[in-house]
């Protein structure tokens, strides 16, 4: 699991890759939120909680990825916290996962602009503005949290809190529900594929295909974006599938057809091998039944005594 972490995160960190995740979310693929607009950031969240007896009890999480992107909406700069958590397992809990990580990135903004009123002198001496800090006119940037799902399987965790509580319809009127926003192969339609302008296309479709030898064959056949993959996909799709893609060290790009049909060649050649060698144990368990010894049936089919007692001793115990 950690391999699998550690190799998404990293993967998903990259700009470009970042963006277009981004983009087909929000902007249904239209190049919006440009890669070198993204500004990373501390993924680290700290938040104080008051326990029994006042005593303070600091909690503090870890996004995967958080960066702060500056739009351009209609001439107008729009800025917002996007982060991105990587699934390569299902989480039965990922609502509340996400509600946990975003609503600590609120509420560090509001303890940082607090912070800044009361350095500059901002803040009422009493009033709302004196508890919080935080002023009547000030605002917080949007919060919006992806989760990239890199798994073959269909989704099966919830989608959203309200999907995760015990209660009536009547109670959930009355509690805010909060729903992840996912994207995982198997939700998409090939039509939509083109959306997605970098390589994580051609990693989310190697992933929705991956059960499919015949489609995935003819996928990576037929798209020649497959003939220059970066050997950091390659890695994604390896661990993720158990594929045995190979590629050559210090190599950076890798022609994943050409991998995929030595792939190919070497099972069928080492179905032909475990062929031969079933009939060979066939005809020597059929000598031997007929009153050969081992020296005949070995020099018979060309092999040595050894394999035929092996093949034919191991079956009598």
């Amino acid at each position: 699991m950690a391999d699998k972490d550690a190799l998404t995160k990293d993967y998903m960190q990259d700009p470009e890759r970042f963006a277009d995740a981004f983009n087909y979310l929000l902007y249904d693929g239209k190049q919006v939120i440009k890669p070198e607009n993204l500004k990373p950031q501390d993924s680290a969240s700290l938040a104080v909680l008051y326990g029994e007896d006042g005593k303070v009890v600091p909690i503090q999480k870890f996004r995967d990825v958080l960066k702060l992107a500056s739009i351009m909406e209609d001439s107008d700069a729009v800025y917002l916290f996007l982060g991105i958590e990587n699934q390569s397992e299902i989480h039965y809990a990922m609502p509340v996962r996400n509600m946990v990580y975003d609503s600590m990135a609120y509420n560090k903004q509001v303890d940082e602009k607090a912070k800044k009123n009361r350095d500059a002198g901002k803040a009422s001496k009493s009033g709302g503005e004196f508890l919080s800090g935080f002023l009547k006119t000030d605002k917080l940037l949007p919060v919006i949290t992806l989760v990239v799902y890199f798994g073959a399987d269909e989704w099966t965790g919830p989608r959203d809190l309200h999907s995760m509580l015990d209660a009536n319809e009547h109670i959930l009127r009355f509690v805010p529900n909060y729903p992840i926003h996912l994207i995982t192969p198997a939700d998409f339609q090939d039509e939509n594929f083109p959306k997605l302008v970098s390589e994580l296309r051609l990693v989310l479709e190697y992933l929705k295909y991956s059960k499919d030898e015949n489609k995935l064959h003819k996928l990576v056949n037929e798209d020649a974006a497959f003939k220059s993959v970066s050997k950091k996909a390659v890695d994604v799709v390896n661990v993720l599938t158990n594929s045995r893609i190979a590629y050559n060290k210090g190599e950076e790009r890798v022609n994943m057809c050409e991998a995929i049909e030595k792939l190919i060649s070497k099972g069928e050649a080492r179905g032909r091998e475990e062929g031969r060698l079933e009939t060979l144990k066939e005809n020597a368990a059929n000598m031997r039944a007929e009153g050969l010894d081992d020296e005949m049936i070995a020099r018979i089919l060309r092999v040595s005594v050894a394999d035929v007692k092996i093949w034919l001793d191991s079956n009598e115990n």
